[in-house]
């Protein structure tokens, strides 16, 4: 076409983009979250090599809303584990996990240890691998929105997607210069309410 537009339909994945990246045009960032680390499905660390400590849907803070009401999609931003004084940049997944069709939501973030970490290149994909936190107090502040969920066709394409996340995160969550960044790293760290 003239205009530079395609006249090949929209696919499925092209759609939910768009839809996606429309709705998170309107949200109010950060949303920032407090609860407990709980055991997920097992498939973080087992299946893809990118372990996430999965927060509780119990009892936790999240925002202004409540658990079931938080949009789906991957995400951006900052989480600390306990006491523990590290801050980690972290690439983050809400939803239902289309490529496995769950039927249960789910929040988890995928720390990510500084380059220089002797813990970061050690998953089967080379990816960051921490202790277990189950029982401990996560905090986490999603800064920004990457991607809607999609369904993925096998786990080689799961993981360069989400491999891609971790990059996505790791430089925009590496912007120094940004009030956002700079406000959301230090809430992580502190002891703040939401």
């Amino acid at each position: 076409m003239a205009d530079g537009m395609s006249s090949e339909p929209a696919t499925d994945a092209e759609e939910s983009v768009k839809v996606g990246s429309q709705v998170h045009e309107r949200m109010k960032f950060p949303l920032r979250m407090i609860s407990q680390v709980v055991r997920g499905f097992g498939r973080g660390s087992s299946e893809l090599g990118i372990p996430t400590a999965n927060l509780s849907a119990e009892g936790g803070q999240f925002g202004d809303t409540n658990f079931d009401d938080l949009p789906t999609g991957i995400y951006w931003g900052f989480a600390r584990i306990g006491d523990e004084g590290n801050v980690y940049k972290t690439a983050c997944s809400i939803g239902y996990n289309p490529t496995y069709k769950n039927k249960t939501k789910t929040i988890e973030p995928h720390l990510i240890a500084p380059e220089s970490d002797s813990r970061r290149h050690v998953s089967s994909c080379q990816e960051t691998i921490l202790k277990d936190f189950y029982d401990q107090t996560i905090r986490l502040s999603l800064v920004g929105y990457l991607r809607p969920e999609l369904p993925f066709e096998g786990l080689d394409k799961l993981i360069d997607a989400i491999k891609n996340d971790i990059k996505n995160t790791e430089m925009l969550a590496g912007r120094k210069e940004d009030r956002n960044v700079i406000e959301e790293e230090a809430w992580v760290k502190s002891s703040d309410g939401i």
